[in-house]
């Protein structure tokens, strides 16, 4: 998951470590963390679906190419997410993840203006795995307020 938002990110540039040039000649500077996580990518893969202490995210347009799964596992008695595509997250608890706001991720990684977006992306995608994830829990549990909660918590 994160090698694709890496590769759109880097898009359309020179992989050269201090400067990279777009196809029309103006220079861009990708973070030295962009460039490691394109370079050396780590959390790769995917989650079965079916399993219920796994949430899935999948946003984005796919008309224009801008997609992005992103899932997580959750342990069901500390409601920590326990793995997931990105160290931002794992170790958190669902409630403090839904609250990462897209200039959160942006400034971290040093996006450039034109690449905003993926950040955007990245946002909506940790979103909607807590949601997938605490749907699932309810339809397991039989309790709608559950979900009802985490849902709000997710929408904010």
């Amino acid at each position: 998951m994160l090698r694709q938002t890496c590769k759109k990110i880097l898009a359309n540039t020179q992989l050269q470590p201090q400067l990279r040039a777009s196809s029309l000649g103006i220079a861009r500077h990708y973070h030295e963390r962009v460039v490691d996580h394109y370079n050396n990518p780590r959390n790769v893969g995917s989650f079965d679906n079916s399993d219920p202490d796994v949430g899935t995210g999948l946003v984005g347009a796919p008309a224009c190419g801008d997609v992005m799964k992103l899932q997580i596992r959750v342990d069901d008695k500390t409601g920590k997410i326990v793995d997931a595509p990105t160290e931002w997250v794992k170790g958190q608890q669902m409630e403090d993840v839904v609250s990462i706001k897209n200039t959160e991720i942006a400034k971290h990684l040093s996006l450039p203006p034109v690449k905003l977006h993926c950040s955007m992306l990245a946002e909506d995608a940790i979103k909607a795995a807590v949601k997938d994830y605490t749907a699932k829990r309810a339809k397991l549990n039989g309790s709608s307020t559950e979900a009802a909660s985490s849902e709000k918590a997710a929408e904010a």
